[in-house]
């Protein structure tokens, strides 16, 4: 991937939307310099914020903070400026008008500035990937797991796997050109083989870790039970605003009605679901099927049954087992005999045994998206990458009754795959997809 000049210069705003304090408006292309000339008469000093009077025609627009980043030390790896102006409606509208009246400028494209920085080799796709996700993580453990992969964590990792084989590589084919020479042993690629024999297990184990893709699309719980065992109840009390209708009229849920939480910094999605019964109306029973199918494949289950009435079982292996309305049970006999029943016995008219619940549910989801210091995959589209690196190296390895070239060519496949992830090779079709998601000013 080489470095592209671009034509034209792009601008947005990068901060909120106005109303606000301070708005921030981002320009990065071959006109920074005659912008900043034109609109505040002067470039100021590289990378420190200048007081300015900011002006177009010559009607006073603001006065306000001016940076200018040289190319190729910036973000885009293009000449750079960010206006910090008052962020009033009119304040904004006139500083973005005057900057589309220069010659040369136009708005940018969602995504356009990150673009660019990878265009310009700036960043890589996964450090792409990684800024995606910081912006829209909900939670601090999206927040850390994204820090690190826009810091270039998986990138050094698949960097350093694909310059092991590509060494792999150099090793097989300084035995097939040079067999004759003194100075290249015959048995020179059985090094090529113990690099790529090592690989192999590190990419299964890598394959194997799914922590990645669970921490970034968060776990699911999903809540289970009997008509009128208090799943809605419950589900408004933990989210504490009214997601879901309550009413005594037994199959008022019929679909699933969701609430994202955030749990000691793991992301949650607590679903509610229809009430598991014999149902008569088409309707009712294609919502307890979606139920039953959707808890199958949760990361939990939570199994909720009236505490007033005999316990059900669970139709889930591994749920856990809640009795609900415990305001109505006054006997100390009936509350040890639901205490054995039960996981964790909660009313969601009075709260009690709530915190114990999340308590147990933080737990739960802790161990089902544990924290990791090293590189983790993250998307789908790094484990198609990974598995396919994972077959050519098999291949390569494996293939002793093969020529050596093919297994050669098994090798440069596997670091191609490599290549794909981080964007070094073959990603013009997946630029559209990666950017499209991005918003306006980054």
């Amino acid at each position: 991937m080489t470095s592209l000049a671009h034509t034209d210069t792009i601008f947005a705003l990068s901060s909120g939307p106005p109303p606000s304090g301070v708005a921030i408006v981002r320009v990065s292309g071959p006109g920074v310099r005659f912008g900043l000339e034109t609109l505040v008469d002067s470039i100021p000093e590289p990378r420190r914020a200048s007081l300015a009077t900011i002006w177009a025609g010559g009607e006073l627009i603001d006065r306000g903070l001016v940076l200018f980043f040289p190319a190729p030390a910036s973000f885009t790896g293009e000449d750079v400026a960010e206006f910090h102006v008052h962020g009033g409606r009119a304040v904004v509208a006139t500083l973005l008008r005057a900057l589309s009246a220069l010659p040369g400028f136009r708005p940018a494209e969602a995504g356009e500035f990150t673009r660019r920085a990878f265009q310009n080799e700036r960043l890589d796709l996964t450090q792409v990937e990684g800024l995606a996700d910081l912006i829209a993580a909900e939670t601090e453990a999206q927040r850390r797991q994204a820090l690190r992969q826009s810091d270039g964590s998986l990138s050094r990792l698949y960097e350093g796997w694909r310059e092991r084989l590509i060494r792999a590589r150099a090793l097989i084919e300084a035995e097939l050109d040079f067999p004759d020479e003194q100075d290249v042993p015959g048995s020179v690629s059985a090094e090529a083989w113990e690099i790529a024999g090592g690989l192999e297990q590190e990419l299964v184990n890598h394959l194997a870790d799914r922590r990645g893709e669970r921490l970034r699309d968060g776990a699911e719980v999903v809540i289970l039970g009997a008509p009128n065992a208090g799943k809605s109840s419950l589900l408004n009390a933990i989210a504490r605003r009214d997601v879901a209708i309550v009413t005594p009229e037994p199959g008022t849920t019929r679909d699933m009605i969701e609430a994202r939480l955030d749990l000691d910094g793991y992301p949650v999605t607590l679903v509610d679901t229809a009430g598991l019964r014999e149902a008569e109306g088409v309707v009712e029973r294609e919502g307890i099927r979606r139920a039953e199918a959707r808890a199958r494949d949760a990361n939990l289950v939570l199994w909720l049954f009236d505490a007033t009435e005999p316990p059900s079982p669970s139709p889930i292996a591994g749920a856990v087992r809640v009795a609900t309305k415990i305001d109505l049970i006054d006997s100390a006999a009936d509350r040890s005999r639901l205490a054995s029943a039960a996981d964790v016995c909660v009313s969601a008219r009075s709260s009690e045994g709530l915190e114990s619940l999340l308590e147990l549910l933080s737990e739960r989801v802790a161990k089902a998206l544990p924290a990791a210091e090293s590189p983790l995959i993250t998307r789908a589209r790094h484990r198609a990458a990974i598995s396919a690196c994972l077959e050519a190296v098999r291949a390569a390895v494996r293939g002793q009754g093969i020529p050596l070239e093919v297994r050669a060519e098994y090798l440069r496949q596997a670091a191609d795959s490599l290549a794909r992830i981080t964007g070094r090779i073959d990603v013009e079709d997946l630029l559209d997809v990666i950017f499209r998601d991005f918003c306006i000013g980054k």
